[in-house]
């Protein structure tokens, strides 16, 4: 039998001990035996695995804690990370460890990175087969002669069936996800919520790459065919349609999330997709909508016909926050490297729930930087918990919540690397127009993908813009396929008073959260923020 884990490195080497079966490194067809055999869900059309992840249906990030030793100390961001003390953390793993003995586990030892000078090595041990196969998706599979002499540089134990306590280990809740990053170990207890495995994973690239030189980004990327060295990158949280609009066919898809800018240019961190599928249209989103029916695609969250097993793309009883899990081969343009060259293009994706911003803009560099570390969007509804409609908020860097570091670190690197390549800035509104969340509309997606590829195919240059009045950033003024007026948002307002009314408010806004980074940053950017 081919081996598939180090004989050297199994979890007993780890000081994990007394468990029932250890299953290591199953492939997509045992782990979905597996998991249905365990009840964990059932099996839907084409094969795939439907799966409900119970209270939790999105991340938890109020009980997401970053353990406060000396080696992190001075390069945290703790006004966004909670901290946990060591012993705390240490009576957590003791309890985990006891709650572990037993019990069946599962074994992922994966890649964080396409790049190999730059991966990381990560073991993921799950108490449920599901979520084995759900980051066998979203993570980089090595082949069987990586996995012999595969020593894992961080390992995630994850166990829904755990509950934390409050009074002895500092959590908020029963829920808790705890990094320590001298110890090397995330732990995962009381959510079934398969996002907090990746995120976690997320969270360790983003700590370690920027001591390396490396920019880590909440961000789709594409290469135009043929030409790996044309790379657009889109910024932007879950919502905003980081996934839908990098998967367009007529460019190839480096990755729908997670990326790594190096010296050699972009790589993927995953080796998988983590759609939403809320009203997901086979006609605008073909490829990923057939995902949905290929074998070993993971379906969270989705109302189905009991008999039938039909998804319900548009029933949002469970959580808006539905999904599906499949790796980036299943989609037919997808690279075969996952890497590509420095990006021409940077597309910084906003959820506007106000209705103020056009929905595209070129921006300069230090206006990129401004909306880069303002992060302006909506939460959508499903994706953390307790969001139930669109929440304008500032997450800055387009991904607060994964940022174990100051902002400003990851601003830095971002302006340094635009200043060495030259990268073309733009900022796209795929939210509300005509009025703000209940009375507007959301954004066209017909619009949105005629002014990209206008951007990206260069043509969007050559038209003419205007200085938009709010914000001082160029929005242009005709654009083929795309009426004039879609362009002009206050336009679209039936009450242009009313539109600026709103609009100062969001310069306000911007302002407001803005002052917090005015002592770090360059006089450029400065000039931007306050002009």
């Amino acid at each position: 039998m081919t081996t598939r884990v180090n004989p050297n490195c199994r979890l007993e080497d780890q000081g994990i001990e007394g468990l029932g079966r250890v299953y290591y490194n199953l492939l997509e067809p045992a782990l979905m035996n597996e998991a249905i055999a365990r009840g964990e869900g059932q099996l839907g059309l084409g094969g795939t695995f439907l799966v409900h992840t119970g209270a939790h249906t999105g991340r938890s990030p109020k009980d997401k804690f970053v353990v406060r030793t000396p080696g992190v100390e001075d390069s945290i961001w703790w006004e966004n990370n909670k901290p946990m003390a060591p012993e705390q953390f240490d009576l957590l793993h003791q309890d985990m460890l006891a709650h572990m003995k037993g019990r069946d586990y599962f074994v992922q030892d994966l890649f964080g990175g396409a790049d190999p000078e730059l991966r990381l090595d990560v073991r993921l041990v799950t108490e449920l087969a599901w979520h084995n196969l759900f980051i066998r998706h979203l993570l980089r599979r090595p082949d069987a002669a990586e996995l012999a002499s595969f020593v894992p540089e961080f390992t995630i134990i994850n166990c829904p069936g755990f509950k934390a306590d409050p009074a002895r280990h500092g959590t908020r809740s029963e829920t808790v996800i705890a990094l320590n990053f001298d110890k090397k170990l995330i732990l995962i207890g009381n959510t079934a919520y398969a996002g907090e495995n990746k995120k976690s994973v997320f969270t360790l690239l983003n700590y370690i790459l920027p001591a390396k030189g490396v920019m880590p980004m909440h961000c789709s990327a594409n290469h135009a065919p043929g030409d790996p060295d044309d790379v657009a990158i889109f910024f932007g949280l879950s919502g905003t349609g980081k996934t839908t609009l990098s998967a367009e066919p007529s460019r190839v898809l480096i990755g729908d999330d997670e990326h790594g800018w190096s010296e050699r240019g972009i790589f993927n961190f995953e080796g998988g997709c983590y759609a939403k599928t809320i009203n997901l249209s086979p006609k605008a989103e073909p490829e990923i909508y057939a995902t949905t029916s290929r074998f070993g695609t993971v379906i969270e969250n989705m109302v189905h016909d009991p008999d039938t097993l039909e998804l319900d793309f548009e029933d949002n009883s469970i959580t808006d926050n539905m999904r599906c899990a499949y790796p980036l081969e299943a989609i037919s343009n997808a690279s075969e490297t996952s890497v590509g060259g420095a990006p021409k293009n940077i597309i910084m994706l906003t959820c506007d729930a106000y209705g103020v911003l056009p929905p595209i803009a070129r921006l300069t560099p230090a206006q990129a930087m401004y909306h880069f570390l303002s992060g302006f969007t909506s939460k959508t509804p499903g994706t953390e918990v307790g969001v139930v409609e669109p929440v304008p908020t500032f997450s800055t860097c387009f991904g607060a919540p994964f940022m174990p570091r100051r902002p400003e670190v990851y601003g830095k690197l971002l302006q340094e690397k635009i200043a060495e390549t030259g990268a073309t800035c733009w900022l796209v509104n795929t939210g509300w127009t005509g009025g703000a969340y209940g009375t507007g509309s959301r954004m066209p997606i017909v619009a949105t993908r005629a002014l990209l590829a206008a951007a990206l195919d260069g043509s969007l240059n050559d038209v003419q813009f205007r200085r938009d009045p709010n914000f001082g950033f160029e929005v242009p003024v005709s654009v083929p396929g795309v009426s004039d007026v879609l362009l002009d948002p206050r336009r679209t307002w039936a009450d242009g008073a009313a539109y600026d009314k709103q609009a100062a408010k969001l310069v306000q806004m911007f302002s407001d959260n803005f002052a917090q980074y005015l002592p770090a940053i360059d006089d450029d950017v400065r000039a931007a923020a306050i002009g």
